[in-house]
């Protein structure tokens, strides 16, 4: 115990002279201190480095192979049943980036495995939080009319802002003032009414195969089944009362249908269709938008187009983007501060990371015909894993569109403080930019 103790002391004072001996090397503390910034970049880490595992894409929707469940050295083989076509196209979350953790809960869904109602003269199918509950601010539907026929005469307690995929639809309203409106809209063009605004849609016969577009609702909970239709009221409505209504006799309804129409074929309306003459004139802001016209704003690694109220005066509840990223690109790290996304996928394969704090992250790969959504102030970016263009919708319920730039943001902070928490180079900083790049481009190597 002694000859233990006499090594403690002799240790004790080996450490005792060293010190003495560099502070004698340095008899000025304050000139040894470093500055804040290059302590941050020269310090060892308060926290271990992030790792430099890859994490790169191991296989598209496209690939000829059996997926499994590894990642570098983590994982192992399926060895029971395994659906290979779902695996093929969700290869980040089989096989996740090291960089997933934690949890959130799911934000895709294939609108192919919505349950279709079949009608005559087309067919709609929908997403809301029946079946991705975590879309509480908006829903989606997808409909399909052929060549002349109609989804009737309808309004909804919401607004529905639209996009049309394939083909031409007329559409028709009337405003709570008298006021009326009769707009065609083509491929890549918009319309949209507000809540409780009468309407009809009908694809014209310009192509064999009519009309498809997309229709969003500012409302999670909304339900294609549940909207205010005009056959559906008046089968509910004594003759009596509807004769009294149009001051006219209970025979001028004898051939009125005794349910919902809903979706039914007509006769395609002619190309030069006018609204009838109203005393209360039409309406001040057309309830259509031709954004296939608009000029898209090049960008490093793609285009976007933006549409909100400050262009398309009447979409006071919705506002959107039209992204495309060329292979290898990417939509940037952001976030938007106020409003959940909702997005549509219409080309190209993705891949998308959601950070939800709290180290929560995670990654999901998405394809054509995918619906996204990605709750407000969560980062996230937008990749393109495939060799061809990525396009996609980003919509919001909001009357402007707005988003943070994570780059943007670092670029016009004192660099100082960046590099104190990432503990990045002078260069790095110097190279951030300044502006929103929204796409960027294959990095440089």
């Amino acid at each position: 115990m002694i000859r233990g103790l006499s090594t403690a002391l002799n240790s004790l004072l080996f450490f005792t002279i060293a010190a003495t001996a560099t502070d004698s090397t340095n008899p000025d503390p304050s000139s040894a201190a470093p500055s804040p910034t290059s302590a941050a970049a020269s310090a060892s880490p308060t926290v271990p480095y992030a790792s430099d595992d890859p994490n790169g894409i191991l296989w598209l929707p496209s690939s000829d192979i059996i997926p499994e469940p590894e990642r570098g050295t983590l994982g192992g083989t399926v060895i029971g049943p395994q659906n290979i076509q779902i695996d093929l196209m969700n290869a980040d979350s089989l096989a996740p980036p090291t960089t997933d953790n934690g949890d959130i809960p799911n934000v895709k869904w294939p609108m192919g495995l919505s349950h279709n109602r079949l009608e005559s003269g087309g067919w709609a199918r929908q997403q809301n939080i029946e079946v991705l509950p975590i879309a509480t601010e908006m829903a989606g539907v997808n409909m399909r009319l052929e060549p002349g026929a109609i989804r009737e005469l309808h309004w909804h307690k919401t607004s529905e802002w639209a996009y049309v995929l394939k083909g031409n639809v007329q559409v028709t309203a009337v405003n709570q003032n008298g006021q009326n409106f009769i707009g065609t809209v083509g491929p890549g063009d918009l319309w949209y009414f507000p809540p409780g605004i009468p309407h009809s849609l009908q694809a014209t016969g310009d192509t064999a195969d009519g009309a498809e577009f997309l229709l969003i609702f500012d409302a999670g909970d909304f339900s294609e089944d549940a909207t205010f239709l005009l056959t559906d009221w008046l089968a509910h409505v004594p003759k009596e009362v509807i004769a009294k209504n149009f001051q006219t006799s209970i025979s001028a309804f004898n051939n009125i249908p005794s349910k919902e129409l809903y979706i039914f074929p007509a006769i395609p309306p002619p190309d030069n269709q006018q609204a009838p003459e109203s005393p209360q004139g039409t309406v001040p802001n057309p309830f259509t938008y031709p954004l296939s016209q608009v000029p898209i704003t090049p960008l490093s690694g793609g285009s976007v187009k933006v549409v909100d109220s400050t262009v398309f005066t009447v979409s006071t509840t919705i506002a959107a983007a039209e992204v495309t990223v060329e292979p290898g690109a990417m939509r940037e790290l952001h976030w938007h501060p106020t409003q959940d996304e909702w997005d549509f996928f219409l080309e190209g394969n993705a891949r998308v990371t959601l950070f939800a704090s709290s180290s929560n992250a995670r990654t999901w790969d998405f394809q054509a015909g995918d619906v996204g959504y990605v709750p407000a102030s969560y980062g996230h970016y937008v990749e393109n894993i495939g060799t061809t263009t990525l396009k996609f919708l980003e919509v919001f319920s909001t009357n402007v569109y707005q988003d943070v730039s994570l780059a943007q943001w670092l670029a016009l902070t004192p660099p100082a403080i960046v590099k104190a928490h990432l503990g990045v180079s002078d260069e790095t900083i110097a190279a951030m930019n300044k502006t929103k790049q929204i796409v960027v481009g294959p990095a440089s190597a």
